[in-house]
């Protein structure tokens, strides 16, 4: 290769974005060897093909990747490279998930406080619930409260509440022994999701309050720690639930024949057209036809509109064969439950006729 198309270390460390201190490093492992050094100087130049590999290297060290980890991928095919990559990264946010459960034993003795015990649940009750209203919860910068399940526990119940401002899910639960106290915090949405694979396995567990979260403890398996969100308050969803005003159109429809339909239509947002005998999905385009849902209501016969993924979640998580729709007009949150058992509950909020994502 002629010495024209060779750059030197530091034209290449720029390129690649990578020190020449960490380029003579790499070269010495055999990771990245230089294309050429000059036998007199021991200058090290790089060619323009090694900028690719150079940057994967980067990139992969700073994902805490070891260097065997590093020469195994950038030797491996990009079917392989990829496995060896979610491989590594599923290790990382194992080992983040453990050093959390371990810095929630530490803060809790460092703080001195014992444990409160606030509640027995039943196991695989508990674990349903919280996958019920996490799929109400949303990562979003500057709000990291709606990536948390708020949890309260009065005298005859427990409630965990999750939104993401467009939907809100609130499951309450009885629980197995009376309350010892009332508490109220929001908890680490993604923490209750792993602690649910494993309360799921147990016929009881036993709820405490730490300084810093909560503690979930179910006999003969490993105790769960859940971190609360102190950054801000969960917002005051009991009076917005107060401040609902009257329905004004309800309908119960099959779930499953909802969802299929859901599922079948073409278009976002979907739009619903209730009447006292029927529940359709308005045509997308000129030309379709309703696609008409067999149901029961009461009340004015309205038309509606849901983005798909407000409106499917909301419906795919209701308990029971059938779900019920109280509706307050075309602007207003709707509300869905089942239509039997009222301990799971959605609101989700409707669009614009014309609102387009």
């Amino acid at each position: 290769m002629p010495d024209s198309e060779l750059m030197p270390i530091g034209v290449f460390a720029r390129r690649s974005g990578l020190t020449p201190s960490a380029l003579r490093f790499y070269a010495d492992s055999a990771l990245l060897v230089p294309a050429a050094v000059d036998p007199v100087t021991g200058y090290r130049y790089y060619s323009a093909a090694q900028v690719a590999p150079a940057t994967a290297l980067r990139r992969l060290r700073e994902m805490a990747m070891p260097l065997p980890g590093v020469e195994a991928v950038l030797a491996a095919g990009s079917d392989e490279a990829s496995r060896l990559v979610d491989e590594h990264v599923a290790g990382v946010l194992r080992e983040a998930a453990a050093a959390r459960r371990a810095a929630a034993v530490v803060k809790a003795s460092l703080a001195g406080v014992p444990a409160l015990p606030i509640a027995v649940l039943k196991g695989p009750v508990l674990a349903d619930a919280v996958e019920q209203v996490l799929t109400a919860t949303v990562r979003e910068r500057g709000m990291p409260v709606l990536a948390g399940v708020h949890v309260e526990v009065t005298r005859e119940a427990v409630s965990l509440t999750a939104t993401d401002r467009y939907r809100l899910s609130t499951r309450t639960l009885v629980p197995a022994e009376p309350p010892l106290r009332t508490w109220a915090g929001t908890v680490d949405g993604d923490e209750l999701r792993t602690a649910a694979a494993a309360i799921r396995r147990g016929a009881t567990v036993r709820m405490e309050a730490m300084p810093h979260g909560i503690r979930l403890r179910v006999a003969h398996l490993e105790d769960q720690y859940c971190r609360l969100l102190i950054e801000e308050e969960f917002p005051d969803h009991r009076q917005m639930l107060a401040a609902l005003g009257e329905v004004t159109t309800r309908a119960t429809v099959s779930k499953d024949l909802l969802l299929r339909a859901l599922e079948e239509h073409p278009g976002d947002p979907i739009g619903l057209h209730v009447t006292d005998c029927s529940l359709s999905l308005l045509p997308t385009c000129d030309g379709d036809v309703e696609h008409r849902l067999p149901a029961t209501g009461r009340g004015q016969a309205l038309r509606i509109w849901f983005e798909l993924t407000t409106l499917y979640p909301a419906v795919s998580t209701a308990i029971g064969p059938d779900v019920m729709l109280d509706l307050r007009g075309d602007a207003q949150p709707v509300t869905i439950r089942s239509a039997d058992r009222g301990d799971l509950t959605t609101l989700a909020m409707p669009v614009k006729p014309d609102h387009s994502t």
